[in-house]
């Protein structure tokens, strides 16, 4: 209907416009000018698209483009090889959920499923009936020192700074948060009024600059944490150690987005970059950091503690679970970013070249804590391109017990990918101090689209676990996932990464390849002893 009365407003504008040439040139202005004007009024006084409140009838043909895409999309799919169909097939359903619209696809596998790289779970021949499983599966995190544990969904906001972010941006993804029952992460950028306004669970995150927690000379201000940690709406607290967008190298904040309001948060000074140090300053060793977690949790009132990281060195990691066994002191939660992960600037080479990428990294550290029996106390977070239900199946079965993203959140606020996230000039508003921009970018929208996509993401995971008769994401194993490894070979993830026995990385021996990383690591230090002949 709608479709119609366009084409006919179009046949009779055009129809006056045609009179109007032949008996008076002047009524072109009225045909053509005057539509426009009204279209553009319009568009600056919606709230639903931010592209066309910030650039009126300009701003449609994003539209447009939209529209044609799925025209062209199959010209390009069959020779596409580096994985954008499936990133563009992502995309489109983030899109979709956040909207609440249609997200099925006609015509089968819209992937090649015998390329190498193609993963699938296998089904069950008796499915469990929907209405038989828990559409909204929790998680409780929390050790055995931790008196105020949190129950959390197995999806949840990955970290994204205010600052690096708007802060509509900011309020819009904790006010999902606030709808949908999950939890929203600070990122290293401060505990913020935006992040506590919409009342929805934060996990404050503290990098190595201490942002709302620091003394003017940038060490760590433990009153300020105390001040902060206890807050209500604070659930969690996350340690950044490292992370997938640049592992080894500080946070970055363009100077063009210091503003006198995130200076005051950040403590830092207005209108210069803001340079995260790529180390911590609070400790140094395993045991350090170990004894720093146990202090942040008594000023905390007991809150779950963790720490997060891009795995590196492996005998670093495997350090720091030494250092667990020699104290007794356990993080009651661990976030293991991917390399390939990250939503914001970083430096080409990191961004592409460092960092474990998120499967290997899972796999690794759920085995590590399993082979020194640790397991059971703590839990493991997934962060690195989690976009579908699938991938959190997929992260859950290799040893995560629930999974954050950051970049799909962000596509459910409607960042359309303009790569302009470090310049200050994001269209939409997400990704900028403009207050031009983001003030396009409409909370009360915003919000609900971001609580549409979780609770739509969840409930297709939920839904392939209940195909595969598997009742709750605990159930979900190494076994169930399949990949194509070759043309004429596949091989489940069990195969791929085969489970530690429990208590196996005790005493020696060792299981094969173990060998080394743990004989030359050390809980009294972070430099790597292994030498190599």
């Amino acid at each position: 209907m709608k479709s119609k009365f366009v084409v006919v407003s179009l046949i009779i504008l055009a129809a006056i416009g045609a009179g109007g040439y032949f008996y008076h040139p002047v009524w072109w202005i009225y045909v053509v000018a005057v539509p426009l004007v009204l279209v553009g009024i319009a568009d600056l006084m919606q709230t639903k698209h931010s592209i066309k409140h910030n650039f009126p009838i300009v701003g449609r043909m994003r539209w447009w483009a939209e529209w044609m895409r799925p025209k062209i999309y199959q010209y390009f799919i069959e020779s596409d090889t580096d994985g954008a169909p499936y990133n563009r097939l992502s995309r489109n359903v983030i899109y979709q959920r956040a909207k609440k619209v249609n997200d099925t696809t006609p015509f089968g596998t819209q992937l090649d499923v015998y390329q190498t790289g193609y993963e699938w779970l296998n089904h069950s021949i008796a499915p469990i009936p929907m209405n038989r499983v828990n559409h909204d599966p929790r998680v409780l995190v929390g050790g055995p020192d931790c008196r105020q544990p949190y129950s959390a969904s197995i999806f949840n906001v990955s970290a994204m700074s205010y600052g690096s972010l708007s802060k509509n941006a900011i309020m819009a993804l904790n006010g999902g948060a606030k709808i949908g029952g999950f939890a929203h992460n600070t990122g290293e950028g401060g505990l913020s009024p935006y992040h506590l306004e919409p009342g929805g669970d934060v996990f404050w995150q503290i990098g190595t600059g201490y942002f709302s927690c620091r003394n003017s000379d940038g060490t760590f201000n433990y009153e300020a944490f105390a001040e902060r940690a206890v807050l209500p709406n604070v659930k969690m607290i996350e340690i950044k150690m490292s992370q997938g967008a640049k592992p080894g190298h500080g946070g970055i904040l363009p100077a063009a987005k210091v503003t006198e309001e995130i200076a005051k948060i950040r403590l830092v000074e207005k209108g210069k970059d803001v340079l995260s140090p790529p180390y911590h300053t609070a400790f140094g060793t395993p045991l350090e950091m170990l004894s720093f977690i146990k202090r942040l949790r008594d000023l905390s009132g007991g809150k779950p503690i963790g720490f997060k990281l891009c795995i590196g060195q492996k005998s670093q990691f495997i350090a720091i679970c030494k250092g667990m066994i020699k104290t007794g002191v356990m993080p009651d939660f661990i976030t293991v970013d991917g390399g390939e992960g990250g939503t914001g600037a970083a430096p080409l080479e990191f961004t592409n070249s460092v960092g474990m990428p998120l499967r290997d990294a899972l796999a690794f550290v759920y085995d590590t804590l399993n082979g020194f029996g640790l397991k059971k106390h703590i839990k493991i977070i997934a962060s690195g391109k989690v976009h579908t239900g699938f991938d959190l199946v997929k992260n859950i079965s290799l040893g995560a017990d629930m999974c954050n993203s950051a970049r799909a959140m962000m596509l459910s606020l409607g960042c359309i990918q303009a790569l302009e996230c470090n310049t200050n000039t994001c269209p939409t508003g997400v990704a900028t101090q403009n207050p031009k921009l983001y003030k396009g970018l409409n909370v009360d929208d915003k919000k609900v689209r971001v609580a549409n996509y979780h609770h739509e993401t969840v409930k297709a995971a939920v839904e392939l676990m209940a195909a595969a008769g598997i009742h709750h994401p605990d159930k979900l194993h190494r076994s169930h996932i399949y990949r194509r490894v070759s043309a004429n070979q596949i091989q489940t993830y069990a195969q791929m990464y085969p489970y530690l026995l429990k208590g196996s990385l005790l005493e020696a021996p060792y299981p094969n390849g173990w060998e080394l990383d743990v004989m030359h690591s050390s809980e009294t230090t972070f430099e790597n002893a292994i030498q190599y002949a």
